[in-house]
């Protein structure tokens, strides 16, 4: 589970607004204007949650969970390493 708060920051991290989000998840722009607007975390249909979390993690940023190996602690967003050329 992510909160709005990672939904947001992931989307700041990557530069993109509500309505890419929405493109990329295959999803429309009200239903990611819902999930944002969510206290703690994110409501929604599961389906619809996990489209938006695979359409981040495609786009380039690592969703850390509750629990989660951090050496900070807590929930995070990060950017993802790039793949080494080959």
């Amino acid at each position: 589970m992510i909160t709005s708060q990672q939904m947001r920051a992931a989307r700041a991290l990557l530069g993109i607004d509500q309505k890419t989000l929405a493109e990329l998840a295959d999803l429309s722009v009200p239903t990611i204007q819902r999930m944002e607007a969510s206290a703690g975390n994110v409501r929604g249909v599961v389906d619809s949650l996990t489209k938006v979390i695979e359409a981040l993690e495609l786009a380039g940023v690592e969703l850390i969970g509750e629990g989660a190996p951090s050496t900070a602690g807590g929930r995070g967003v990060r950017l993802k390493s790039p793949l080494p050329k080959p």
